[in-house]
């Protein structure tokens, strides 16, 4: 693949990757690093895209692979450094606030429900998480999320039914009215 086809590839899924990316990630400074790493990821292993799939599903599995592998390792160094890092040593005070969550596709006066539908999302096991993420945020079909995940368009569907209901229970406190 020359490099001109790789810069229309690039042109065409770079803002969804990386919403993609944000979805998972909350951050933009984190999302912008992962969707280059995916970009990167995707030009090296050109050679070894067999075709089997569509370039846009192909992108997507290293995109949410990428995301979650992120997660995993920044939950990893959590572990060892929450408390001494959001806290004063002598004082126990609050030394940072949390980051404003942004996504492009919310709205500003959702922001905050937004923000806790997302930290929610991210509670869902992955593939749940995967499956509800790459539907509803991103409104892939759900022919097109099962590709990028691997599994049957049932599958899919009942991650996607379990995921909405572990998102009901775990949000329903905020909706009693």
């Amino acid at each position: 693949m020359s490099p001109t086809e790789f810069e229309h590839i690039y042109t065409k899924y770079q803002h969804r990757v990386y919403n993609t990316v944000l979805s998972y990630l909350q951050q933009a400074e984190d999302a912008e690093e992962v969707t280059q790493d995916v970009f990167v990821e995707a030009f090296h292993s050109m050679e070894s895209f067999k075709g089997e799939s569509a370039i846009g599903t192909w992108i997507y599995r290293i995109a949410v692979n990428k995301s979650l592998d992120f997660l995993r390792h920044k939950n990893r160094q959590k572990r060892f450094a929450f408390f001494t890092a959001l806290f004063h040593p002598q004082t126990d005070e609050l030394l940072h606030d949390p980051p404003d969550f942004y996504h492009p596709g919310i709205a500003l006066e959702n922001k905050e429900k937004a923000a806790t539908l997302f930290k929610t999302i991210r509670t869902l096991p992955e593939t749940q998480q995967t499956a509800f993420i790459l539907t509803q945020v991103e409104d892939l079909s759900y022919a097109e999320a099962a590709e990028v995940m691997n599994i049957t368009v049932a599958a899919l569907e009942s991650l996607l039914h379990r995921a909405k209901q572990n998102l009901r229970k775990r949000l329903s406190h905020l909706y009693k009215e």
